[in-house]
């Protein structure tokens, strides 16, 4: 895992390490592991699991915002203030959900989400529905993590099988 940023080093399937009967290995993902693979040992009850989850963390995120607005509204502050910052945490919750949702079909560019990191910290009310919503059909991440496993899965059969027989036993040409 990177340090910075939180993504894998190697993407899904990668040559890192292989699987039992050789090939790659499928990447883990965060409350899945390697179940997504064959979506057993418990997969449809994880994934309702994380879709509760980040519905919940969600609601209790926007009730600490409304504790915040609360806040702002007995301080007595000015009400383009007041609207600055809803507005702010309306554009950056909705920045985040197309950042996070984004990130579950491509790989994002570390640059790009070290430069982002703050912005999604405000907006992590959008990551979270995100989350969720994603969570409904499969488990986050799944589809990216499927075509990189079954492509390197593919480039593996293919190498693995390019040589037939014994090399030893061939004919030289003269």
């Amino acid at each position: 895992m990177s340090d910075e940023n939180g993504t894998p080093d190697t993407p899904a399937g990668s040559a890192g390490g292989t699987a039992q009967g050789g090939g790659p290995r499928p990447e883990p993902l965060r409350f899945f592991g390697t179940t997504w693979v064959n979506r057993d040992h418990g997969y449809a009850a994880r994934r309702a699991g994380v879709a509760v989850g980040s519905l919940a963390a969600a609601v209790v995120s926007c009730l600490i915002l409304r504790f915040a607005y609360e806040g702002i509204r007995i301080a007595d502050t000015d009400s383009f203030v007041t609207v600055l910052i809803i507005a702010m945490f309306a554009i950056c919750s909705a920045l985040a959900f197309r950042n996070t949702w984004e990130g579950f079909g491509r790989r994002h560019d570390p640059q790009r989400q070290a430069s982002l990191r703050g912005l999604l910290a405000i907006g992590f009310v959008g990551s979270l529905l995100a989350y969720f919503f994603r969570s409904l059909t499969e488990a986050p991440g799944e589809k990216l993590h499927r075509e990189e496993y079954d492509g390197a899965r593919e480039e593996y059969a293919r190498r693995s099988s390019r040589r037939t027989g014994n090399p030893s036993k061939k004919k030289r040409r003269r």
